[in-house]
Protein backbone atom coordinates (compact mmCIF):
# COMPACT_ATOMS: atom_id res chain seq x y z
CA UNK A 1 0.00 0.00 0.00
CA UNK A 2 2.84 2.40 0.82
CA UNK A 3 4.48 1.73 -2.54
CA UNK A 4 1.14 2.39 -4.29
CA UNK A 5 0.92 5.77 -2.52
CA UNK A 6 4.45 6.63 -3.66
CA UNK A 7 3.55 5.72 -7.25
CA UNK A 8 0.49 7.94 -7.21
CA UNK A 9 2.42 10.95 -5.90
CA UNK A 10 5.69 10.33 -7.77
CA UNK A 11 5.40 13.59 -9.75
CA UNK A 12 4.58 15.70 -6.69
CA UNK A 13 7.31 14.72 -4.22
CA UNK A 14 10.85 13.41 -4.30
CA UNK A 15 11.18 9.65 -4.09
CA UNK A 16 13.66 9.63 -1.19
CA UNK A 17 11.51 12.03 0.81
CA UNK A 18 8.41 9.85 0.43
CA UNK A 19 10.37 6.70 1.26
CA UNK A 20 11.72 8.32 4.41
CA UNK A 21 8.28 9.56 5.51
CA UNK A 22 6.62 6.20 4.83
CA UNK A 23 9.57 4.27 6.28
CA UNK A 24 10.34 2.17 3.22
CA UNK A 25 13.54 1.81 1.22
CA UNK A 26 14.06 3.20 -2.31
CA UNK A 27 15.35 -0.23 -3.38
CA UNK A 28 12.12 -1.82 -2.12
CA UNK A 29 10.15 0.67 -4.17
CA UNK A 30 12.25 -0.10 -7.27
CA UNK A 31 11.48 -3.80 -6.81
CA UNK A 32 7.79 -2.97 -6.48
CA UNK A 33 7.84 -0.97 -9.73
CA UNK A 34 9.56 -3.78 -11.65
CA UNK A 35 7.06 -6.36 -10.37
CA UNK A 36 4.00 -6.87 -12.59
CA UNK A 37 0.99 -5.23 -10.92
CA UNK A 38 -1.44 -7.51 -9.10
CA UNK A 39 -5.02 -7.96 -10.23
CA UNK A 40 -6.11 -6.05 -7.10
CA UNK A 41 -3.84 -3.12 -7.98
CA UNK A 42 -5.11 -3.05 -11.56
CA UNK A 43 -8.71 -2.83 -10.36
CA UNK A 44 -7.71 0.00 -8.01
CA UNK A 45 -6.29 1.92 -10.96
CA UNK A 46 -9.50 1.40 -12.96
CA UNK A 47 -11.65 2.56 -10.04
CA UNK A 48 -9.55 5.61 -9.22
CA UNK A 49 -10.75 7.67 -12.20
CA UNK A 50 -14.51 7.45 -11.43
CA UNK A 51 -13.77 7.96 -7.73
CA UNK A 52 -11.95 11.22 -8.47
CA UNK A 53 -14.69 12.31 -10.89
CA UNK A 54 -17.50 11.66 -8.39
CA UNK A 55 -15.58 13.47 -5.66
CA UNK A 56 -14.80 16.51 -7.83
CA UNK A 57 -18.37 16.69 -9.22
CA UNK A 58 -19.66 16.91 -5.65
CA UNK A 59 -17.53 19.98 -5.00
CA UNK A 60 -15.33 17.91 -2.68
CA UNK A 61 -18.26 17.31 -0.30
CA UNK A 62 -18.93 13.59 -0.90
CA UNK A 63 -17.58 11.01 1.50
CA UNK A 64 -17.01 7.35 0.66
CA UNK A 65 -20.69 6.24 0.85
CA UNK A 66 -21.91 8.87 -1.64
CA UNK A 67 -18.91 8.33 -3.93
CA UNK A 68 -19.64 4.59 -3.85
CA UNK A 69 -23.23 5.19 -5.01
CA UNK A 70 -22.00 7.28 -7.96
CA UNK A 71 -19.37 4.71 -8.94
CA UNK A 72 -21.89 1.87 -8.69
CA UNK A 73 -24.32 3.88 -10.83
CA UNK A 74 -21.64 3.72 -13.54
CA UNK A 75 -21.82 -0.09 -13.40
CA UNK A 76 -18.74 -0.70 -11.24
CA UNK A 77 -19.55 -2.85 -8.18
CA UNK A 78 -17.32 -1.78 -5.30
CA UNK A 79 -17.51 -1.70 -1.50
CA UNK A 80 -17.56 1.43 0.64
CA UNK A 81 -14.45 0.18 2.41
CA UNK A 82 -12.49 0.04 -0.83
CA UNK A 83 -13.71 3.49 -1.89
CA UNK A 84 -12.66 4.88 1.50
CA UNK A 85 -9.20 3.36 1.11
CA UNK A 86 -8.75 4.74 -2.41
CA UNK A 87 -9.87 8.19 -1.31
CA UNK A 88 -7.52 8.09 1.67
CA UNK A 89 -4.57 7.05 -0.49
CA UNK A 90 -5.34 9.81 -2.98
CA UNK A 91 -5.83 12.46 -0.30
CA UNK A 92 -9.50 13.02 -1.12
CA UNK A 93 -11.05 14.38 2.07
CA UNK A 94 -14.66 15.58 2.03
CA UNK A 95 -15.18 19.08 3.35
CA UNK A 96 -18.31 19.96 5.25
CA UNK A 97 -20.51 22.49 3.42
CA UNK A 98 -20.80 25.81 5.22
CA UNK A 99 -23.89 26.21 7.35
CA UNK A 100 -26.29 28.79 6.01
CA UNK A 101 -29.15 30.49 7.76
CA UNK A 102 -32.48 29.20 6.54
CA UNK A 103 -35.50 31.52 6.50
CA UNK A 104 -39.02 30.09 6.16
CA UNK A 105 -40.99 33.30 6.74
CA UNK A 106 -40.92 36.35 4.48
CA UNK A 107 -42.74 39.26 6.07
CA UNK A 108 -41.40 41.80 3.57
CA UNK A 109 -43.66 41.25 0.56
CA UNK A 110 -46.43 42.99 -1.38
CA UNK A 111 -48.73 39.95 -1.56
CA UNK A 112 -52.28 40.27 -0.15
CA UNK A 113 -52.64 39.06 3.45
CA UNK A 114 -55.79 37.21 4.48
CA UNK A 115 -57.65 38.43 7.55
CA UNK A 116 -56.72 36.79 10.85
CA UNK A 117 -59.99 35.08 11.78
CA UNK A 118 -58.48 33.25 14.77
CA UNK A 119 -56.71 36.21 16.38
CA UNK A 120 -54.23 33.66 17.82
CA UNK A 121 -57.02 31.99 19.80
CA UNK A 122 -55.78 28.41 19.66
CA UNK A 123 -57.95 27.08 22.50
CA UNK A 124 -59.21 23.63 21.43
CA UNK A 125 -62.22 23.55 23.80
CA UNK A 126 -65.46 23.65 21.91
CA UNK A 127 -63.77 23.45 18.51
CA UNK A 128 -65.19 20.71 16.28
CA UNK A 129 -63.00 18.44 14.16
CA UNK A 130 -62.37 19.64 10.60
CA UNK A 131 -63.50 23.21 11.28
CA UNK A 132 -60.12 24.84 11.96
CA UNK A 133 -56.73 23.85 10.61
CA UNK A 134 -53.39 25.48 11.33
CA UNK A 135 -50.34 25.18 9.07
CA UNK A 136 -46.67 26.05 9.11
CA UNK A 137 -43.37 25.37 7.34
CA UNK A 138 -40.13 24.29 8.95
CA UNK A 139 -36.83 22.89 7.74
CA UNK A 140 -34.75 19.84 8.60
CA UNK A 141 -30.95 19.96 8.16
CA UNK A 142 -29.63 16.75 6.59
CA UNK A 143 -26.24 15.55 5.40
CA UNK A 144 -27.34 16.28 1.82
CA UNK A 145 -28.75 19.75 2.49
CA UNK A 146 -31.89 21.37 3.83
CA UNK A 147 -35.24 19.58 3.56
CA UNK A 148 -38.43 21.64 3.95
CA UNK A 149 -41.54 20.30 5.69
CA UNK A 150 -45.05 21.77 5.44
CA UNK A 151 -47.61 20.41 7.90
CA UNK A 152 -51.34 20.96 8.48
CA UNK A 153 -52.78 20.26 11.95
CA UNK A 154 -56.40 19.96 12.97
CA UNK A 155 -56.82 22.42 15.85
CA UNK A 156 -59.38 20.23 17.61
CA UNK A 157 -57.62 16.86 17.56
CA UNK A 158 -54.07 18.27 17.22
CA UNK A 159 -53.49 15.57 14.61
CA UNK A 160 -51.39 16.11 11.51
CA UNK A 161 -53.92 15.83 8.69
CA UNK A 162 -51.61 16.72 5.82
CA UNK A 163 -47.92 17.11 5.13
CA UNK A 164 -45.39 17.46 2.32
CA UNK A 165 -41.60 17.55 2.02
CA UNK A 166 -39.30 18.97 -0.65
CA UNK A 167 -35.78 20.32 -1.08
CA UNK A 168 -37.13 23.72 -2.16
CA UNK A 169 -39.62 26.01 -0.42
CA UNK A 170 -42.03 26.67 -3.26
CA UNK A 171 -45.80 27.29 -3.25
CA UNK A 172 -46.40 23.69 -4.34
CA UNK A 173 -44.93 22.48 -1.05
CA UNK A 174 -47.74 24.07 0.99
CA UNK A 175 -50.40 23.26 -1.61
CA UNK A 176 -49.39 19.59 -1.55
CA UNK A 177 -49.83 19.47 2.23
CA UNK A 178 -53.26 21.16 1.96
CA UNK A 179 -54.35 18.85 -0.87
CA UNK A 180 -53.41 15.83 1.22
CA UNK A 181 -55.37 17.14 4.23
CA UNK A 182 -58.40 17.95 2.09
CA UNK A 183 -58.33 14.56 0.37
CA UNK A 184 -57.98 12.61 3.62
CA UNK A 185 -60.38 14.62 5.85
CA UNK A 186 -62.87 16.03 3.28
CA UNK A 187 -63.91 19.05 5.39
CA UNK A 188 -67.30 20.73 4.99
CA UNK A 189 -67.57 24.30 3.64
CA UNK A 190 -66.60 26.96 6.20
CA UNK A 191 -63.25 25.50 7.22
CA UNK A 192 -60.79 28.06 8.59
CA UNK A 193 -57.17 27.49 7.57
CA UNK A 194 -54.70 29.56 9.56
CA UNK A 195 -51.04 30.12 8.64
CA UNK A 196 -48.46 32.84 9.23
CA UNK A 197 -50.18 34.90 6.51
CA UNK A 198 -53.54 34.89 8.29
CA UNK A 199 -56.74 32.87 8.02
CA UNK A 200 -58.51 31.70 4.93
CA UNK A 201 -61.82 29.96 4.28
Amino acid sequence: MKYAVISRHRREFKLRLMCRVLEVSPSGYDAFVKRPPSWHALIDEVLMAPVRTAFQDSGATYGAPRVQLDVQADGLPVSTKRIARLMREDGLVARRPGRRRVVTTDSNHAEPIASNRLERNFDVHGVAVNTTWVADITYIPTREGVLYLAAVLDLSSRRCVGWAMDDTMEVDLVLSALRMARLVRRPAPGLIHHSDRGSQL
